[in-house]
């Protein structure tokens, strides 16, 4: 008898809403059974593959070569992240400066990055500074150190130990399954005070609404399930976690992935500027930036704490 489909977020079985979504990052030409929920608004796929590491190829974007920089370069960024805590300003910010605003962290915190993909966000903290950086991947292919201050390590997060004061996901929940087990796991490897931070995309999208199962981060089958708001949120408190904000942080990735998926055209092998006109990526990213003031853009970012 087959094993009738739960929300990954609420558990609820009943009324879920069947969806047909195509493997678009390299057209394999599969298609896979997503449910939508009801009662929150989440998406979960159902019959996840035994063995997901193919759809992990060498070329799969995370895992792409990690780019370091000079010393002198260092020296520049650790400065100019100085600067921007100084004084704000929005293009002194590296790519981790909004983020870090929200949780301040010293640059003594330890920090780990679950699901760190080539570890490029890590080495950038280590660049501006951060002594205390851990990465873990389970798909990348060896262990990386650089001295004492950042390290990767080929691990799922149940093999993680320690105890961090800010743990991240960076778009990779979705990646992850049971993520109530990843939640639960997290809470138990914070220091109390300690800050979660989860990028992901969100069912809330209004891109979802119009566009269904074209849209881009639906990213069958390597998405195992697409929270809403309310459905993490809900499940983050189950845990313990209080959540201090959510902040919508989408990108015109959105409209253009999307049209991408609509003409059949693989997402790891097209650039935006090959396909589209400067004019439509200005266009949808300003119409990006509107949706996420309505809080109807198609990813997130929470910003949660252990009390």
């Amino acid at each position: 008898m087959p094993i009738k489909p739960l929300c990954a977020y609420c558990g609820n079985s009943e009324n879920l809403k069947s969806h047909q979504v195509r493997e678009m990052m390299f057209v394999t030409g599969e298609e896979f059974l997503y449910v939508e929920c009801p009662n929150c608004g989440s998406l979960t796929l159902c019959d996840v593959p035994d063995d997901l590491s193919p759809y992990y190829p060498k070329e799969y974007y995370s895992f792409l070569p990690l780019v370091k920089s000079s010393i002198g370069k260092n020296v520049l960024k650790e400065m100019r992240y100085g600067l921007y805590k100084m004084t704000g300003k929005n293009f002194l910010s590296p790519v981790f400066g909004e983020w870090f605003d929200r949780i301040k962290p010293a640059k003594s915190a330890k920090i780990g990055d679950l699901g760190c993909g080539n570890g490029q966000l890590l080495y950038e903290m280590y660049a501006a500074g951060f002594k205390d950086l851990r990465g873990f991947d389970p798909f990348i292919e060896s262990d990386f150190r650089l001295g004492n201050k950042l390290s990767l390590q080929k691990k799922t997060i149940f093999e993680v130990d320690g105890k961090y004061d800010v743990l991240m996901l960076h778009h990779a929940l979705e990646h992850m399954p049971d993520p109530i087990k990843v939640l639960e796991y997290c809470f138990g490897l914070l220091n109390s005070k300690g800050h979660l931070l989860i990028r992901v995309p969100v069912s809330d999208a209004k891109v979802w609404k119009d566009e269904g199962v074209a849209w881009v981060q639906l990213d069958a089958p390597r998405h195992l399930h697409l929270p809403s708001v309310k459905g993490l949120n809900n499940l983050a408190k189950q845990v313990g976690f209080e959540c201090k904000e959510v902040a919508f942080d989408s990108t015109g990735f959105q409209f253009w992935g999307t049209e991408l998926v609509k003409m059949g055209k693989p997402l790891s092998k097209v650039e935006d500027t090959a396909v589209f006109s400067r004019q439509d990526l200005a266009r949808w990213r300003k119409k990006a930036h509107l949706y996420n003031k309505k809080s109807v853009g198609d990813q997130a970012s929470f910003y949660f704490y252990k009390p």
